[in-house]
């Protein structure tokens, strides 16, 4: 799943002029925020070659949590998005990782896929102690014994989080905890009222403008949740578990007044987005009348002059958390377990937000304050932030449906439903 915003310098340069720039701040995030960062570590940080994939499964044997933190082991290998772990390289205000090594002694290895949709790769061939997964990663890591169950007592911030966000389906299995919330957000529809009306229902599938999906299998869930409305007596009741007879018809609502896949405008088909810039250069470029993306992406766009650009009301949403989770295999067990409660103390997190452009896991994050974070910015961005995410309105987030990893058991549920392979498969066969 695509789950962050991207180097923000870098992206309000693309979508506009100096009136854009003028309204930026620190950092977009993946998938290159950490280029500067990585050439000045690159001996400490080596961004690793996917693996092949004929490079065999692991499958090992859950070890023991611990009760109880022993000696920092000395390095930390962290699997783990661009922008996700900032050393200062490209901007020195947004630097959480090198006060977390002075602080514990422990060293951070950082490795990157090359793409997000390389993480998959990454993880079948690469070591680590400690990953950021998306849901769908995550579930599968669960469900394959690939993570170990963490021991929350170990991770004094993890009280901080709210409990909605702790007991997220995807970062818990059998009544234990094997993730800990990092960042999060959801999405929203998007829409030029200069161009058109809100594309409310089922109107973002059929309307024969040109209209901005994420290039992802997840996609499915966001028209299963406009058919949940539309088609009661399809039954669907969590966008995520869908039936065969579910799936084809989300699939067909997909496909519904869609033109040339990847061609913008000219056939009023679909513009399929695999990082949030190329969305938004699509919104601020006039080549897309609506689109499914990030919240914060409104607020961005009105301040490069893209006044017309308004959120569809009310509108269903899904949404998902990046989570922090430990390898079954882990070398650093102790420094994996620092480096996830330093990453959400609400000092992290907002440099982590801010430079991501996405909700924090810890809402202190929101209001904090300070002389460095002032100065910066980052205080005043991250509480734009927080309010287009809307942080603390669980009247809000309880309405949104929050990723999990597609199964065919239905999560225990009686029937059949159909797992992510098969998704990405239907994804695929509708966008090449």
């Amino acid at each position: 799943m695509v789950t962050g915003g991207r180097r923000l310098a870098s992206f309000l340069a693309l979508i506009t002029s100096a009136a854009v720039a003028a309204g930026g701040c620190g950092g977009m995030g993946r998938p290159d925020a950490a280029a500067g960062s990585v050439a000045a570590r690159s001996a400490a940080t080596p961004v690793a070659t996917p693996a092949s994939p004929s490079a065999p499964p692991v499958t090992p044997t859950p070890s023991p949590s611990p009760t109880a933190l022993g000696p920092g082991e000395g390095t930390v290998t962290v699997l783990t998005f661009r922008g996700y772990a900032e050393y200062g390289g490209t901007q020195p205000a947004y630097n959480w990782v090198t006060p977390f090594e002075r602080a514990t002694g422990c060293r951070v290895n950082l490795r990157f896929p090359a793409a997000d949709d390389q993480m998959d790769k990454m993880l079948a061939g690469t070591a680590y102690d400690v990953v950021s997964a998306p849901p769908e990663v995550g579930g599968r890591l669960v469900a394959e014994r690939k993570v170990v169950p963490i021991t929350t007592s170990l991770v004094p911030n993890y009280d901080e989080i709210p409990e909605w966000l702790r007991a997220q389906r995807s970062v818990t299995a059998g009544g234990q905890v094997y993730g800990v919330p990092y960042l999060w957000g959801w999405y929203a529809t998007l829409y030029d009222s200069g161009r058109t009306r809100p594309p409310a229902g089922s109107a973002l599938y059929e309307a024969p403008g040109p209209v901005a999906l994420r290039d992802s299998p997840m996609t499915i869930a966001d028209a299963a949740l406009a058919l949940r409305r539309l088609r009661p007596k399809l039954g669907i009741d969590d966008p995520y578990q869908l039936t065969p007879a579910q799936l084809d018809a989300a699939i067909a609502l997909l496909g519904a007044g869609r033109g040339t896949a990847r061609t913008p405008g000219s056939d009023g088909g679909r513009i399929y987005w695999k990082e949030p810039v190329q969305a938004m250069q699509a919104l601020a470029g006039g080549t897309a009348e609506a689109a499914r993306t990030l919240p914060y992406h409104l607020d961005i766009l009105r301040k490069a002059g893209h006044g017309g650009w308004k959120a569809v009301p009310d509108a269903p949403a899904t949404g998902w958390a990046d989570s922090w989770m430990i390898s079954t295999r882990a070398a650093a067990p102790n420094c994996a377990y620092r480096w996830i409660d330093w990453s959400i103390s609400a000092e992290a997190q907002q440099q982590a937000s801010v430079w991501n452009l996405l909700a924090p896991a810890n809402p202190g994050a929101c209001d904090l304050s300070g002389k460095g974070a002032e100065r910066s910015g980052q205080a005043r961005r991250e509480r734009d932030i927080c309010a287009a995410y809307r942080v603390g309105d669980e009247s809000f987030t309880k309405k949104v449906a929050f990723a999990v990893l597609p199964g065919s058991d239905c999560e225990g549920a009686d029937g059949e439903c159909t797992d992510y392979a098969e998704w990405a498969a239907r994804w695929r066969a509708l966008v090449e």
